[in-house]
């Protein structure tokens, strides 16, 4: 079902959702966010990350998983171009010309609040989803990345395009960007902005199937149903500790699953 009365924040209306370009669904235990501006293939602002950043806030308890997904036939070609053209009279949409006006800490700050659009995706308590299909470009690629779990059509196109625009990705890809398939080839796809297809997305480790875009819902849908198959407790803890893991040594890693086995017993009991 769409969202409806009881299901946000007061400040987080359907309406405020619909103007950001997005679109929530809220079905049981799973909330799905769609981009949902495919006359522009679901291009980016930062009006759109700072209302990630509210729905991600607003979700209730019950929410076990998070399925971000693009209306039409792309995820998202990135950035809306506005925000990079000085010469747009457009007052709807904040601008790099906007950002560069402010003193070097409130850019930070502004990029910090841009941040937390993509952040809130890795929260422990529910494991997120990208279904992708088509252009997943720059800031798209991103918002990918930052899901738990990536199942793509096989026409989907990945591209880290900052570094052909003299940027660098900042909106939190490159750890995860790294963490899936290791530095030598995230620095290759970022310095190069080259695309990333479907099969080498799985092949490297980006994403975990690649299915004909028919395919793409019901392959979803399976997902979904097998990870709410166990207790919610033993997900949301496995993945607090799988998140973490790479950068601890053995000893802090074996004193967690300790910890955590003991809630989940004494849950259980």
């Amino acid at each position: 079902m769409a969202v409806g009365a009881g299901s946000y924040t007061s400040t987080m209306t359907p309406d405020v959702i619909s103007a950001a370009g997005l679109r929530l669904d809220l079905a049981g235990v799973v909330a799905t966010v769609t981009l949902d501006r495919p006359e522009v293939r679901n291009a980016q602002t930062p009006a759109m990350w700072r209302a990630l950043a509210a729905i991600g806030d607003s979700l209730g308890e019950e929410i076990r998983i998070v399925v971000v997904r693009g209306a039409g036939h792309s995820f998202s070609a990135g950035l809306d171009r506005r925000m990079l053209d000085p010469d747009d009279p457009a007052d709807d949409v904040e601008t790099v010309a906007g950002l560069l006006s402010l003193p070097d800490d409130q850019v930070s700050a502004t990029i910090d609040d841009y941040q937390r659009g993509f952040t809130w995706l890795r929260d422990p308590r529910f494991v997120s989803i990208a279904a992708v299909q088509g252009y997943a470009i720059g800031a798209g690629f991103q918002l990918a990345l930052s899901c738990d779990l990536r199942v793509v059509a096989d026409d989907a196109q990945f591209c880290m395009k900052e570094s052909a625009l003299g940027l660098v990705p900042d909106l939190t890809g490159t750890k995860p960007l790294v963490e899936s398939v290791g530095y030598a080839r995230a620095l290759e796809i970022c310095a190069t902005a080259r695309m990333v297809g479907a099969a080498e997305a799985v092949h490297i480790g980006l994403a975990l199937t690649a299915v004909p875009p028919d395919e793409l819902d019901p392959t979803i849908a399976d997902l979904v149903a097998a990870l709410t198959a166990a207790l919610p407790g033993a997900v949301s803890e496995t993945k607090a500790l799988l998140l973490g893991a790479a950068h601890r040594d053995l000893e802090e890693q074996r004193r967690l699953e300790r910890q955590a086995q003991i809630r989940r017993f004494r849950e259980l009991a």
